[in-house]
């Protein structure tokens, strides 16, 4: 057993991390903000089983509240900490790089200022595909030098893997990025494609195709 901080814990992912680990047997701490860049009445629906487990608490605030944030690291004292909280996506962060900036930078340096004062085991966090940007080699691997980000949200993210570098060459805090590309399956974002591709299938209406149809993914 193990107790687990979880931020974004109402997320898509989140969520079902945060099932998972209580159905193995460990106590999860969620945090999420359940703000509004997509429904949030999905998201509470994502946390209602976790609430009903002895074994899950929930905190709703905002990671860019630092004091906040501290203080509840420092209340838990978790062994793990798995850092999901951000805001996503890529178009909305050039309409908005303040916002992505103060969310995915700022909050994830108080988390790991947090985690200074209550070193976890393991700070595990979600980092983008994204963080290619350019790079036209394929396949892309881990050891490419990627520093030509070509959105506010792939910049973010990059900002994030290279202070965990820091807080791990300073003080010592062990870190796990996970680059994740397109993650799809039950609970997925409405905004995402495979998202909006299988709702038009299956209430039968012609798929939107954007350019000539050759792009790929």
């Amino acid at each position: 057993m193990a107790r687990v901080l979880v931020t974004g814990a109402a997320g898509f992912i989140g969520s079902h991390l945060t099932d998972h680990l209580l159905a193995r047997g460990d106590t999860v701490h969620g945090i999420d903000e359940f703000n509004d860049y997509y429904d949030p009445s999905i998201k509470r629906r994502n946390v209602e089983g976790p609430l009903a487990h002895d074994a899950f608490t929930l905190y709703e605030g905002d990671i860019r509240d630092g004091n906040w944030l501290k203080g509840i690291v420092a209340d838990v004292k978790p062994e793990v900490v798995v850092h999901l909280a951000a805001r996503a996506g890529v178009r909305p962060s050039l309409a908005d790089p303040v916002l992505y900036h103060e969310v995915n930078i700022v909050g994830t340096q108080h988390l790991m200022d947090a985690c200074v004062a209550n070193p976890p085991s393991h700070l595990v966090c979600a980092s983008t595909s994204s963080v290619y940007g350019g790079i036209t080699e394929s396949p892309f691997h881990e050891e490419m030098n990627i520093t030509k980000p070509i959105s506010p949200y792939a910049a973010t993210k990059r900002m994030n893997e290279l202070m965990g570098h820091v807080y791990h060459h300073i003080h010592g805090l062990r870190f796990t990025f996970l680059r994740f590309f397109t993650v799809y399956g039950p609970r997925q974002r409405p905004d995402m494609a495979i998202h909006k591709f299988a709702l038009k299938m299956a209430q039968g209406e012609p798929i939107p195709m954007f350019g000539d149809g050759t792009t790929a993914r």
